[in-house]
Parts: structure tokens; sequence; C-alpha cells
């Protein structure tokens, strides 16, 4: 039996898990670190941080697991999208890294559309110049701490910071490099035309990899240190919704999935370039090699709910301690009682701005329609319910762009929620599916190193092998009616506010 190893480098937690060639979990192992916010729209983590917890849990599940370290062949490593790794010469970090949800980039947006019309942005890098994405974040280094960019000798992405960790190589692969603003989407390889109008040296970015192909094999002491061999395969991995896509069998034309970790994404496969010109969903290249994916993406999806449970809900994580119970498990059972429209309110899920379909770092959240009636189980129900209307302003537009999905899977934290699986339902009006494998973008990289080194002949059928169903979702046709009234009125609530937004964000 051989077995392959898949990390997931997320923004809360790394969690590393072993599993066997038929896709059985034998070791899981996580560990959390701090997000930190110096500003108001600023996040950063630091990379040491992710490298701490890899190595510490991949030793973990190694250990833990009754099986020949020679058996183990390969790793897939999977990660948060768009983040800025950047190190000097020597390979050590310079600065912490500024992650996806931040928005301090607002000028560099500005100044990369005076270099170059949108419209060749979407051409080349499929996308719209973005606050959130590396590109941008490049930029304003090179702007605010000349310093830091002067000493910088290499750019990475968060899972690509531990692959160099893991291997020494400096490599990333199609799916996470599409999330840069620097690659050639419908080409797969980084774009000459880009690199030269932003003066972004190419030498500093890593070989352009397809997401299955092996990049190297572990360092030697890394192999010491994890107590595995130095033959272990490393391959591309992916982003961690292209890599979640593989877990959850979204590899094939009419197939989609809805996320929500602490972002939220509706996520469609395509063997052909499908690229809104609009720019309100990103396209990129995908997991499976030669076909891309659209998505729409969500900021402040389970965040939302995180940090509604953080800072108001501590008598929840009390009787759940108590209980010795899940805290969100309570949560779901009280938002249950509450009725579709929380008794007329709606929650606007602008924490960290929004990307899809507004694409504004100045938008904030909101709680509208507030009156004495209310409870927390009404604000709970709003927050969760705010969230899905995000949701289905991503899979509306798939819709409009003529992406026929016919299978719609959850997954992510929130997609475990039968209550929010319910609420996706209604609000897109079809089947919402799980599969048994419940490990996502870990699955999805392992899925990937397994055929890297030859175990699986393709993505496609490892994933028929592997992925099975779970639970599927109806909708209940009166709440389809009721939150199709509430949609509306949602969508016009940005439309009233923008302004204020823009007013709030310049004082």
């Amino acid at each position: 039996m051989n077995y392959l190893i898949g990390i997931d480098v997320g923004t809360s937690a790394t969690k590393t898990v072993l599993f066997d060639e038929a896709g059985t979990v034998m070791a899981s192992a996580s560990q959390e670190y701090p997000l930190y916010q110096p500003k108001n729209g600023w996040a950063e983590q630091k990379p040491e941080d992710w490298r701490d917890a890899v190595l510490a849990t991949l030793e973990r599940v190694v250990s833990q697991a009754a099986v020949e370290r020679e058996a183990i062949k390969g790793i897939g490593i999977s990660g948060q999208m768009h983040g800025l790794v950047m190190l000097d010469e020597a390979g050590e970090v310079i600065r912490p890294s500024i992650i996806w949800c931040d928005q301090r980039t607002g000028e560099e947006v500005e100044d990369m559309l005076r270099i170059m019309p949108k419209e060749r942005w979407i051409e080349i890098t499929a996308n719209p110049p973005l606050t959130g994405w590396t590109a941008a974040k490049i930029l304003w280094v090179r702007k605010h701490e000349p310093e830091n960019y002067s000493r910088c000798k290499h750019i990475l992405l968060p899972k690509d910071y531990i692959r160099y960790i893991l291997t020494g190589v400096f490599a990333t692969e199609v799916s996470d490099a599409s999330g840069m603003q620097l690659l050639d989407v419908p080409g797969r390889r980084w774009s000459d035309e880009v690199l030269e109008a932003l003066q972004i040296d190419k030498s500093m970015l890593g070989k352009v990899y397809e997401s299955c192909e092996v990049t190297g094999t572990l360092l030697p002491e890394i192999a010491e240190k994890t107590g595995l061999t130095a033959e272990v395969k490393v391959v591309g991995g992916a982003g961690d919704n292209a890599a979640a896509a593989v877990g959850t069998g979204i590899v094939r034309d009419g197939t989609a999935f809805t996320t929500i970790g602490t972002s939220g994404v509706v996520f469609a496969h395509s063997s052909q370039v499908s690229i809104d010109k609009k720019g309100r969903v990103h396209t990129c290249c995908c997991a499976v090699p030669g076909a891309w994916h659209i998505m729409g993406v969500t900021q402040g999806a389970g965040l939302s709910l995180k940090w509604f449970k953080d800072e108001f809900c501590q008598d929840y994580v009390a009787e759940a301690k108590a209980q010795g119970k899940d805290v969100y498990d309570l949560i779901n059972e009280d938002v249950k009682t509450i009725p579709a429209g929380s008794d007329k309110l709606i929650y606007l899920p602008y924490l960290m701005g929004e990307r899809t379909p507004h694409l504004d770092p100045d938008c904030r959240g909101v709680f509208f329609g507030l009156s004495a009636i209310h409870t927390k189980k009404h604000l709970l129900r709003a927050v969760m319910e705010g969230v899905s209307y995000s949701l289905c302003d991503c899979n509306q537009i798939l819709k409009e762009m003529g992406v026929d999905v016919t299978q719609m899977m959850a997954c992510g934290g929130g997609g475990k929620s039968p209550v929010w699986r319910q609420m996706l339902s209604d609000l897109y009006n079809c089947t919402v599916k799980t599969v048994q494998q419940d490990e996502g973008p870990a699955l999805g990289v392992a899925i990937l190193a397994g055929v890297g080194c030859g175990i699986y002949p393709s993505v496609e059928e490892a994933c028929d092998r592997l992925i099975s169903e779970k639970s599927s979702t109806s909708p209940v046709a009166e709440n389809v009616k009721t939150y199709e009234c509430y949609h509306h009125i949602y969508q016009n609530l940005y439309q009233s506010l923008k302004a204020d937004y823009k007013e709030l964000a310049n004082l």
C-alpha cells in the first residue's frame, strides 16, 4: 500500500493529513496561528508560523500512523491564495506576509490601471487589478517599504514558501499563480508583458508547473526531522479553492462547489477559458492540467460568523464547553428556530471589503432592519443568510456567463452545517450535495501527489475512484420565494450605501 500526504496552509491553521491510496485517513494533525491587523483593512501573518505548523504537523502524522516511512511516496501542498512572501538572498523572510484579505492597496490598483487599461488586464490575467491579489501588494511594498523591496530576491505564495522549506526549490503552479495578477492565464505561463509593465524582475518568481507535476523531493534535514525519506516527491499542489475542487470531485464540466471557510467561494470547472469581461468573477487555471475554473469570492463568509461568535457569543462558548459540544452546533440549533429572512433583518458581510460582484475594498459590514423584536438568534441567522446572499450573487453571474452547473457541492467548515446548506439550496433553487470525504483541500492535493507519483493515471480517474456522495439537500419552495424578496433588498443596499462607504473610508 502506498501513502500520500496533503498539507493545507489555511488562514487560521495548517492541517496535515496522511492518506492511503484508497483515500482513507490514516492520521491528521492541525496547528493554529494568529492573524495580525496593524491597521483597519490590513491583514498579515508570519510565514515562520506556517513553517513551524507544517513541520510540527508533518512530524505528528508520520509518528501517529503505523506506516512504513518508505511507503509514503508524495506530498501535495494547498494554501491560502494571493499572499505575498518576500525572501532575501539567503532565503530568509523579509517582512510578514500581506495575505489575501488585506485591502491596503487601493492606490496601487489605480496605478496598475494607469499603466495598462482594465480590458488588457482582463485579456492577459483574466481579471481586473484587485486589491487582494499579489501584484498590487508587491507594488505597495516597493512604494512604502523600498528598503524591504531592495532586499527581495524571491517572491512566493504562502504554500510555495512551504515548498521552499521542504525542498529548497523556488517554484509555483498554475492555479495559485493565477491569483497573483502576473500570469498569462490562457497561456498558463508568466506574462512578460505584465512583468515589464510593472517593472518586476522575472527572476524573482519561481518556475511555473502544472498542479500534479513533481517540483522536487524533501531536503535530507527535513526528511530526518519529520520522519520521512528524502525520496518523497513534492508536487505543484494547488491554491486552496482549486485543491478543494479536486477534493470534492469538481473536475469536469457541469460541476461546481460552494465553500464556506474564512472566505466563501462559488467555483465552477471549465474545460475552456471563459472570462467575464466585467471582471466580477475570477477565471484561473485549475488543478486539472489544461483546464480552468471560474469563481466568485465572498471575502467575509465564515469570517463573519466567527467574528460574531468571538465578540458576542461568550454564552454559547461557555455552554458548549459545559456540554462538551461544538459551539457551532449550538448556534445551528438556535438558528433553526428563526424563520427564513430573520424577521426582516439583513446582514451585509463586508467586514473585509468585498470582491464579487463589487470589487470594493471600502465597503463595510451592516445589519439592516434591526428592531426591538430581534434577538441574538436573529442576528446569527442574519449573518449566515447575508453570506448566502453574497454567494448567490456569485452563482447568478456564473449563470449569466452561460456556465451550466448541474451539480453543486458544499464544502468547508460552513458546508458542514445543514442549516447553511439549506439556505444555499433555497437561494440557488437547486440541490446541494456533500461528499463522504470531508478533508477538502488536503485530499485534493494528496490526489495531485498521487498523480505525480504515478499511483493514479489522472486527476479525473482518481476522483472517480476516491470520492462518493454523502448527503443531498433540496430547496424548500416557500423559502425560495421568501429569499427572492430578501435577496433583492440585499442587492439594493450596496447600491444605496456605495457613496457612503467611500465617504467613510476618506474620514
